[in-house]
């Protein structure tokens, strides 16, 4: 059964309880599918990138009709770090809530809307307006020109979230890991990669030799993820840094970590491809 993300961000848990570990975060408008029906307060999903947990119910709307249907249609996400959803399409309007980057969006054709804004419909089919250039069509993997290109928009993407603060599990502006910071960057680009810090049979990265890494690639250390920039510069959400930012494997260089650059494990690539040198 299919169910949608109603809350700005619902937490997925290793337990059904509040207190256990944070694992992950699912944004607005994303879907999950349930696996389990824990009791009346929770239940165990899986979301759209096979990873599983424990999430409350008060976060989900749980109709497997509706949640279909929001699947295919409500294609837009949020760019920004935070966009509020407003009652009219003005400055002065009175918010309805606050969606972070990333999350799901449907789209509500209306005429007479200045060009700036745009009518959006809420899981709750309500009706509101949220600002034209913070909305992007949701992308995909088939929709990748250029190799170039995604490198390119993949650092920017990471980059975007720089000085944000560290949280474990977390993955918006208010708070993400390394791993969230990185599937984030791939997820905002089309390209789903698995959750954590490692590479996993069935996702589309894969090991390539650390000479051959370039910008956009992704650095594994033990239970460690960074997005290589080119130029032995990284950027990475670290619990010792606690934030988002950039650090070097060259030791010679002032943003120099020696704990990350001398415990590299394995680089990998969505193009495996050698490159020509």
């Amino acid at each position: 059964m299919k169910s949608i993300v109603t809350a700005m961000i619902a937490n997925l848990h290793a337990k059904p309880d509040e207190t256990s570990e944070l694992i992950d975060e699912v944004l607005y408008g994303m879907t999950v599918d349930i696996l389990t029906d824990c009791h009346e307060d929770w239940v165990y999903v899986q979301t759209a990138y096979r990873y599983k947990g424990y999430c409350q119910k008060a976060d989900l709307l749980l109709d497997e009709e509706t949640a279909a249907k929001w699947h295919s249609e409500a294609q837009p996400i949020i760019i920004q770090s935070f966009a509020d959803v407003l009652q009219q399409p003005r400055i002065q309007s009175t918010k309805l809530m606050t969606l972070v980057k990333g999350s799901s969006i449907g789209v509500f054709t209306q005429e007479d809307v200045p060009e700036e804004w745009s009518a959006v419909q809420l899981v709750s089919g309500k009706i509101g307006y949220v600002r034209t250039k913070w909305l992007q069509e949701k992308p995909s993997q088939t929709q990748i020109t250029t190799e170039h290109s995604f490198r390119e928009n993949v650092v920017q993407t990471a980059l975007s979230y720089l000085a944000t603060p560290y949280r474990w599990g977390g993955k918006s502006p208010l708070g993400i890991d390394c791993s969230g910071l990185c599937s984030m960057a791939y997820l905002l680009n089309g390209v789903t990669i698995f959750r954590d810090a490692k590479m996993v049979e069935g996702f589309p990265i894969v090991k390539i030799e650390n000479e051959d890494r370039q910008k956009g690639d992704l650095l594994y250390f033990p239970g460690h993820i960074a997005l290589y920039m080119g130029d032995n510069l990284y950027v990475h959400s670290s619990l010792g840094g606690n934030e988002v930012t950039i650090n070097s494997l060259d030791k010679q260089h002032a943003l120099y970590r020696h704990d990350l650059a001398t415990t590299l494990t394995e680089v990998g690539s969505l193009f495996p491809e050698k490159p020509k040198r």
